[in-house]
């Protein structure tokens, strides 16, 4: 593992009285894709939107860059990390233009207005995601796959460290979740962002993953490279049910699939 960017130590966090992390501890190093699997209601969404800093009333410890969390504002916090929520339902009245330079909110005080340097970083992120021809059109317009494109450039344009998304493909048809994980395996291997994902698919996972760390009822069951996740005991034990493997001519790592049918 490359040097640790985000160390998370003894993570706990309740809602309600009910413990939903439990004594998470486990780093992430800088320059990776880092995957979060498990089954539903295993706590993923709420692993990463505690590093967001959306949730806030954890115990135990977070460092971000080497920074002990409780000393980071919400804008340093912003200008370390974007975060990408969940695709399900989100539209707005902006432009794709407009709505992608909300990410240089960070670079911006209140008094101030875009700069050169702000308008490339839309520019650039734009053409990341390939919706340059799309810039003028309303975000309501768009299809799911070309909104969710739009939501990853806008945490592009902030031009962070670290990209954390919580389920980027979900809803998505086969050719928009292919586009979304092209845009954020370029952005980690041409463009040095660690990115930190949770992804439901495993084989989406694996493919995109240096690494891949899984949740189960609230605490860490597994980390590992892609290669050592695709083992179909490991799998039974982390969500309770069958798998098989079956060689892919595809990719060098196997496909995965549930119970005997490949």
């Amino acid at each position: 593992m490359n040097k640790a960017i985000i160390q998370i130590k003894d993570l706990t966090i309740s809602f309600s009285g009910n413990e939903i992390l439990k004594g998470v501890s486990l780093d992430i190093g800088e320059g990776e894709y880092v995957s979060i699997i498990g089954p539903n209601g295993a706590g993923k969404t709420t692993l990463i939107k505690c590093i967001a800093g959306i949730y806030s009333d954890w115990k135990g410890a977070i460092q971000i860059d080497d920074q002990p969390y409780a000393k980071l504002t919400s804008r340093d916090l912003a200008r370390l990390q974007s975060y990408v929520p969940q695709a399900e339902g989100r539209t707005n009245p902006l432009t794709v233009e407009e709505f992608v330079a909300t990410g240089r909110y960070p670079h911006l005080s209140a008094f101030t207005s875009m700069k050169q340097a702000d308008y490339q970083a839309v520019d650039h992120a734009l053409e990341l995601a390939g919706l340059t021809d799309l810039r003028k059109r309303k975000i309501a317009t768009l299809s799911g796959g070309e909104r969710q494109m739009a939501f990853i450039a806008a945490a592009l344009a902030q031009e962070t460290k670290i990209l954390l998304l919580d389920e980027p493909s979900t809803f998505l048809d086969y050719r928009h979740q292919a586009n979304v994980a092209g845009l954020l395996k370029s952005a980690c291997r041409e463009n040095g962002i660690t990115v930190i994902a949770v992804h439901h698919d495993i084989n989406t996972a694996s493919e995109c993953s240096d690494r891949i760390h899984a949740i189960k009822e609230g605490r860490l069951a597994f980390s590992g490279t892609a290669e050592e996740t695709l083992n179909p005991e490991l799998l039974k034990t982390i969500y309770e049910t069958d798998f098989t493997t079956t060689p892919s001519p595809h990719r060098p790592l196997p496909f995965v699939s549930l119970g005997g049918q490949p």
